[in-house]
């Protein structure tokens, strides 16, 4: 899949507009959209990072996460089970995503200020209309853009019978939003997605389905001018991961000498020689 350079937040913010108007879905752009630090990254899914035979541990994992995590119960089924599993870093083949262009520049920006970064969208509704056929009539009956863990459940109660949907046919691939764990969940707009297999990963698809994706490739040079325009929106740290963890996560980012928080447009501290101010205060 070929990667668009964009060069300054202007021409970045005119494509995510250009891009949304092209894939409508009635008043509301179909797209979500991942962000990552290095473009070097791979879309590669947390279980299959484990290596090995991870596709052979996946249920084992799945299983212990629900039996040791007895102090908490997400809903009722195994789908709400992932959303919590991957919300709090457990090898799941979910991948994270988010409604918002924002939120994904954010990940892709706040760290590697050297490194060229990368925002990828997916047109959700183009993706769903290659769903086997009885997923595409869940989404029909409820008029939905994307699943809910409900939804998915009736039709797939387990990840044997998702796979099992794509029995003859290529694997495919499903949005759904997951329930409203915490504030971080709400905030970050989230969405996941979930592959028909295992071992099959997102990098193949979109190399498969190069019609559904864009990408654009953040040039390091870049990041700040764009961390800057975030900040100054309140896309920090403290607003998408509420509490003292993001709090904590901001402030690191700030001070931290040569942080692309606060550097001249490649990323290194522009004020080096004396104390930064301290960061503003937005209430």
């Amino acid at each position: 899949m070929r990667a668009v350079t964009v060069w300054s937040w202007r021409e970045l913010d005119d494509a995510i507009g250009d891009a949304g108007r092209s894939h409508g879905f009635h008043a509301h752009s179909t797209l979500v959209f991942r962000g990552l630090a290095r473009s070097g990254y791979s879309h590669t899914s947390g279980l299959a990072r484990l290596q090995g035979d991870y596709a052979g541990v996946e249920a084992h994992l799945i299983r212990n996460f629900r039996k040791y995590a007895h102090r908490q119960a997400p809903g009722p089924t195994l789908w709400d089970w992932l959303a919590l599993g991957q919300h709090h870093g457990l090898p799941t083949r979910l991948l994270d995503w988010t409604f918002s262009p924002f939120v994904a520049l954010h990940f892709a920006t706040a760290s590697w200020p050297e490194d060229d970064g990368l925002l990828l969208a997916v047109d959700s509704a183009g993706t769903h209309r290659l769903l086997p056929e009885p997923l595409r009539a869940s989404l029909r009956e409820e008029r939905a853009l994307l699943f809910t863990t409900e939804m998915l459940a009736v039709t797939a109660p387990d990840l044997h019978a998702f796979d099992r949907l794509g029995a003859g046919l290529p694997p495919f691939l499903a949005f759904f939003e997951p329930p409203s764990l915490d504030e971080r969940v709400v905030n970050q707009s989230s969405v996941l997605s979930a592959l028909s297999s295992a071992t099959y990963q997102l990098e193949e698809w979109l190399g498969e389905h190069q019609d559904l994706a864009l990408s654009w490739v953040i040039p390091a040079g870049v990041k700040a001018e764009i961390r800057q325009r975030l900040d100054q929106a309140n896309i920090t740290e403290r607003m998408l991961m509420p509490g003292l963890d993001g709090l904590a996560d901001w402030l690191r980012r700030y001070y931290s000498p040569g942080s692309i928080a606060y550097g001249d447009a490649t990323g290194g501290a522009s004020m080096a020689d004396q104390d930064k101010p301290a960061p503003p205060d937005n209430g």
